[in-house]
């Protein structure tokens, strides 16, 4: 898995989101797949993830080793992440997903580009292994994307309408790094 130079190792975010595989009849209420990821906010890379059929304490400390060490680990209220040993500091939140939000939106991002995720009567998966190679795919096209969203990143500057409007001026053109083709 390919990581950003530039990743900040400071404090990681932990979450889970739940699929299936195969047919899921509508009576159903038990998912059976479990995605674990594990991203840095700044730069926005997947820094560990598992998928697996349970979402148990050795799956997330599987994930948590995988990756870097980092000072501070945040999850949400999940009682099973209080059996994973952590490297650094463990910041557990169960009322609000105020320090996990970025990890949700890295969520919402995977049901949104990978179409095995988004509906289940569409597209599905038929197999663990082919959503392992997905998210495997999937993980450095994001990482990379993430860093290059980084580093091409320029400036907006702001200016007030008289009307007492918040304005953007219009980006400049923006060059595509020679490294980057």
């Amino acid at each position: 898995m390919w990581i950003s130079p530039n990743t900040d190792f400071q404090s990681f975010q932990l979450d889970e989101l739940f699929w299936f595989v195969k047919f899921k009849p509508h009576t159903q209420t038990h998912e059976n797949i479990y995605i674990t990821l594990m991203i840095s906010a700044n730069p926005r890379q997947i820094v560990g993830y598992a998928v697996e059929y349970s979402k148990t304490e050795t799956v997330f400390q599987r994930v948590v080793d995988s990756a870097p060490a980092a000072e501070v680990y945040h999850t949400d209220g999940n009682v099973t992440y209080l059996a994973v040993i952590f490297p650094g500091r463990h910041n557990r939140n169960a009322f609000d997903k105020s320090d996990t939000h970025d990890v949700e939106s890295v969520n919402a991002d995977l049901r949104t580009y990978i179409a095995g995720l988004r509906r289940r009567s569409r597209c599905f998966f038929r197999s663990i292994e082919t959503i392992q190679a997905v998210m495997s795919v999937f993980v450095n096209a994001y990482n990379k994307f993430g860093h290059m969203k980084q580093k091409c990143a320029v400036a907006v500057k702001h200016r007030n309408d008289p009307t007492g409007r918040h304005l953007h001026k219009t980006r400049d053109f923006m060059q595509v790094p020679k490294d980057f083709l």
